[in-house]
């Protein structure tokens, strides 16, 4: 293969070159009009404005209260732990790769009550509701609290 015989693949285009002269089409006022703020260099709003009108996200009623502190915390049922294996130490990192909690995450929460037969799990977290500790234990396994980071 010779570079003269090398063709385009379909489907593929030029982009538009505008303001290169009237003969190609865009040229004068290359695209953007006549006159006005979004003609000018460097010209346009900022997202959300609404040319000066109040903008609907300030015309809008607040209510309640926002707390930036808060936590964000992933809640897992405890009957979710029977997709691990006998034995195995689940940690935050496997919870993560199973899919049940998110990176974003702040702390790892879990609850309920299941039947785990005999699955001795130890299982690492931050916090477990008394009946997620007693099924965890009454399978064989243990419950161990991690402390939180800051």
């Amino acid at each position: 293969m010779q570079l003269h015989e090398l063709t385009r693949p379909e489907g593929l285009k030029d982009r538009k070159r505008v303001g290169r002269g009237n003969g190609s089409g865009t040229g004068s006022t290359a695209g953007r009009g006549h006159k006005g703020q979004k003609a000018r260099s460097g010209g346009g709003v900022r997202r959300g404005f609404e040319g000066g009108t109040m903008p609907y996200n300030r015309r809008i009623p607040k209510r309640g209260f926002f707390n930036k502190f808060a936590k964000k915390v992933c809640e897992i049922n405890v009957r979710y732990l029977n997709q691990f294996e006998n034995g195995e130490v689940v940690e935050l990192d496997k919870l993560l790769a199973a899919g049940l909690c998110h990176a974003n995450d702040d702390m790892v929460k879990f609850f309920g009550q299941f039947d785990l037969g005999s699955k001795a799990l130890t299982v690492k977290a931050h916090k477990f509701t008394k009946g997620a500790k007693e099924s965890i234990e009454k399978a064989g396994g243990k419950a161990e609290e991690i402390e939180l980071d800051k």
